[in-house]
């Protein structure tokens, strides 16, 4: 288990979180709770290589990007050990990363759709949105995000599940949808925030984690955040 720290509604605003995404929906959640944070897209390999169960396989992904993301932004101090820099300007630089390092915190996500012991991603083509969603047609899938939380010394990563169940759809319908382009940059070919909530007639779960971010599950664990 990861470790725990005590952190309040002050020290939590006090930070400054980074979103290792690029994800308007995710950018859209985080900005709903007030959590001030800037955007520095990962460039992490999400091809893993690995069969691994969906809850899993997104924690890795999360923590991949998560840990891109810091590793490139904690790179910046290599440049404190140039020989043509000045001493008290090496010093005050070198302080100023001291201190932000301190201070940030790191959100990576991602998200699959996995249904019939499948893993769904983002389609490749609008014939690969197709065999999605006509698959996900008439049936429940399972929309799992994971999260990872770099703090200063500590980590946290979790996955969130809902359950969604889609109305029985036509082809007609699949086409129509694929036309507008919203799939194609989504996890299972849809969006559940845009026309395709109006093929879903059930979801179990929290639905902001439908959309790209438990948000309700990440502000839990930051509440419940303790000393060791």
């Amino acid at each position: 288990m990861a470790e725990q720290i005590k952190m309040s509604d002050e020290n939590r605003n006090q930070m400054m979180w980074i979103l290792a995404s690029a994800s308007p929906r995710r950018k859209e959640l985080l900005s709903q709770i007030g959590l001030p944070f800037e955007v520095m897209v990962s460039e992490a390999d999400e091809n893993v290589g690995e069969n691994l169960p969906p809850g899993k396989l997104v924690e890795k992904l999360s923590h991949a990007k998560a840990s891109a993301v810091s590793e490139k932004l904690y790179a910046v101090s290599s440049i404190f050990g140039k020989k043509n820099e000045p001493a008290d300007r090496k010093d005050k630089a070198a302080g100023d990363i001291h201190v932000a390092q301190a201070t940030i915190g790191i959100i990576g996500a991602d998200t699959v759709v996995y249904h019939n012991g499948k893993v769904l991603g983002k389609p490749k083509d609008e014939e690969d949105a197709f065999d999605m969603l006509k698959s996900l047609s008439g049936d429940t899938h399972s929309v799992f995000t994971g999260v990872t939380i770099l703090l200063p010394k500590k980590e946290i990563v979790f996955h969130s599940e809902t359950k969604v169940t889609f109305d029985t759809l036509s082809d007609e319908e699949i086409r129509t949808y694929i036309e507008s382009g919203e799939p194609m940059d989504k996890a299972g070919a849809y969006g559940i925030q845009g026309l395709a909530g109006a093929f879903v007639t059930h979801i179990e779960g929290e639905y902001a984690n439908v959309v790209g971010f438990p948000i309700g599950e990440f502000c839990h664990r930051l509440r419940i955040l303790e000393s060791p």
